[in-house]
């Protein structure tokens, strides 16, 4: 081997190394409770045992939901009983989730319920609900009418009637960390004080506690399942949804995943935040 020939495969052997890193960053996670940069299939044999997995995203996010599908598949794919939690479907919609699911209702007539919530948003989530439909699993309706967290919002958590306080849980308040306290300031640019604060703050509690009180009820009906809940990041970071069900019920283990380039930097993340922070 010649003097030229030398040096120019070792150059090629180190560009082809980088390219070949390069092009796998989307597989990178990183992992918050040692602050390690792990492999995607690593961070999956670290999730697969959890009772529940909170995937967060940016709702106008398409490669956030890009990721929610590859988790899914890969828990799927593991043979596990897996469930998927949705933001976008109040509990009264059950059945039409059930239907779905089970091949009984047109894409039109699934589509009709659908965008009564979030409409727009459907060719972001399509595949989901069609790997979801063809492999049987099953999907729950994790939200309350929307006019109550409104009415919350603009009235206090106090202004509730008794049939609206019955579809949540007791002992929602706005007691939160000064960490989601600025976050809530900040992302919504509310008041920081005073009583429109308090509501506001109020307002996300029933949130957060009517979508953790309706994925406990689904595991207490189905110990043996794995309920993946999908939704926005404000809902799926820890001192969201996960501390509410922890609240309500302390016995279920879970883990939290969210994409990079959310509302909640990377710099300023902890493990008090999230498990898993998907690089991109």
């Amino acid at each position: 081997m010649n003097d030229f020939v030398r040096p120019l495969l070792a150059f090629m052997t180190i560009l082809s190394i980088l390219m070949l890193g390069a092009g796998c960053t989307k597989d990178k996670v990183l992992r918050l409770k040692d602050k390690e940069i792990i492999r995607w299939d690593q961070m999956m044999q670290e999730v697969k045992d959890k009772n529940i997995i909170l995937i967060g995203g940016l709702h106008e996010e398409p490669k956030h939901h890009k990721y929610q599908l590859r988790i899914i598949k890969g828990l799927y794919e593991q043979g596990l009983p897996i469930a998927i939690g949705l933001e976008m479907f109040k509990a009264s919609e059950q059945p039409v989730l059930d239907n779905w699911v089970a091949g009984h209702l047109t894409l039109d007539h699934f589509l009709a319920t659908y965008s009564t919530g979030w409409p727009g948003l459907w060719p972001l989530y399509r595949d989901i609900f069609l790997f979801a439909k063809d492999g049987k699993i099953p999907l729950i309706g994790l939200n309350v009418p929307p006019e109550i967290p409104m009415n919350v919002a603009r009235k206090g958590y106090a202004s509730l009637s008794k049939e609206e306080a019955r579809q949540l849980p007791p002992g929602i308040n706005c007691n939160v960390d000064e960490t989601y306290m600025e976050f809530i300031k900040r992302v919504y640019s509310v008041r920081s004080s005073g009583k429109d604060f308090i509501n506001f703050c109020e307002a996300q509690m029933v949130w957060d506690n009517a979508m953790a009180l309706h994925a406990l009820q689904y595991l207490e009906r189905h110990p043996q399942a794995t309920v993946i809940i999908l939704s926005g990041t404000d809902h799926a970071w820890k001192r969201a949804i996960p501390r509410q069900i922890e609240r309500l019920h302390g016995g279920y283990t879970l883990s939290v995943i969210l994409p990079e380039h959310t509302n909640i930097e990377r710099e300023i993340m902890t493990v008090d935040d999230t498990d898993f922070l998907l690089l991109q």
